[in-house]
């Protein structure tokens, strides 16, 4: 997965696979995560989004899409 860094306090980068629908996001701790089922639609608004921490809580975190920590 290819990883585009993201202005955030909290979240250092994200990356998106098309075909298995994964969402990862590495946070500036070091923790890695993937999410998965996340549609596309949900990733674009993520990178477009004007608060990246914000975003990724309402509507990715909140939303209970299945985690998984990669490390």
């Amino acid at each position: 997965m290819n990883y585009v860094g993201v202005r955030s306090s909290n979240i250092e980068a994200v990356g998106y696979e098309e075909q298995s629908q994964t969402l990862g996001v590495c946070f500036h701790g070091g923790g890695e995560y993937h999410y998965l089922g996340v549609p596309r639609h949900v990733y674009d608004g993520l990178l477009s989004a004007p608060s990246v921490g914000r975003y990724f809580d309402g509507y990715i975190k909140k939303a209970g899409y299945p985690c998984r920590k990669i490390r």
